[in-house]
């Protein structure tokens, strides 16, 4: 493994810090310690183009097909450096030296690999093997355009017995805002659907990232859609575990990057109270 030399920080989510192919370490702000990333798309493609992400040379596309083996390797070596090597005093603050999680992120789409069932398996398979803390969780970020495929449903099912959660992307309810963010024509009937599905599945979150454009921050008509969307999901008995509001942490490496800024922490703080009034927990990460 070939070691960072600087201390991991919030800003910084390499998906190269120790020279692997598919795994990488970060401090993640939302987990509050290390997050073990798992990145099924080194190819740097993905079904979608948010205007927001950090991923340099992102192209259309799918995961490459995932070596199995390397990647077993990799994320068995890389636990037992953070179990019982120096990486943890070395490279990681004082104050997030736990590993939280592992997550499937990285740099495109993860349920876009072939092999998604059998990566959770893998996992599985490598959590096994080691004295991992009991809480650990096991972690998909994902757009959910795909959960309607039966492979990432049968590995959503194996992830709620590995304390599994779902991130489930949800930037804006109106078909104009998903465009206009995201770059998919995704309907709203696709996305309840599939997180429907998610969350009948595995216990699922809605993660929604709010940012300025042009120095404007969501609109009304937005933020009233979203409520509406909420309220309705809760009205349904739809079992999302709450909502993962969180700002701009990282540069976006995208064409529309000068056109982004981050909203102030007092409109975030009211939209989350707003959210909270509806009866579902928020997790507000400014």
């Amino acid at each position: 493994m070939q070691p960072t030399s600087n201390l991991l920080n919030i800003t910084d989510h390499s998906r190269d810090s120790v020279g692997m192919t598919y795994v990488y370490p970060v401090v993640s702000r939302r987990a509050g310690g290390v997050s073990v990333g798992i990145n099924l798309n080194p190819n740097n493609a993905c079904n979608w183009r948010c205007i927001y992400c950090q991923v340099p040379d992102l192209k259309r596309g799918t995961a490459p097909k995932i070596d199995l083996a390397l990647l077993e390797l990799e994320l068995q070596t890389l636990l037992h450096e953070l179990l019982h090597g120096s990486f943890m005093q070395k490279h990681v603050p004082l104050a997030a030296r736990r590993i939280n999680d592992i997550a499937l992120s990285g740099n495109g789409e993860p349920t876009s690999a072939k092999e998604f069932e059998q990566v959770i398996a893998l996992i599985a398979h490598v959590k096994s093997q080691l004295e991992l803390p009991q809480d650990l969780k096991l972690v998909l970020i994902t757009n959910g355009s795909l959960i309607n495929r039966a492979t990432v449903q049968a590995g959503l099912h194996h992830m709620a017995r590995l304390n599994g959660e779902v991130w489930f992307k949800l930037d804006s309810i109106t078909l104009e805002g998903r465009q206009r963010i995201n770059n998919t024509h995704i309907s709203l009937k696709q996305v309840n659907n599939h997180l429907r599905i998610a969350a009948s599945l595995c216990p699922t979150w809605l993660q929604t990232c709010i940012f300025q454009i042009n120095g404007t921050p969501p609109t009304d008509k937005e933020s009233n859609a979203y409520l509406r969307f909420i309220a309705r999901l809760l009205e349904d008995a739809v079992p999302i575990k709450g909502i993962l509001l969180y700002g701009l942490a990282r540069p976006s490496m995208q064409p529309e990057a000068p056109m982004l800024s981050k909203v102030s922490e007092a409109w975030m703080q009211s939209f989350a109270e707003k959210i909270k009034a509806l009866g579902l927990a928020v997790k507000l990460n400014p």
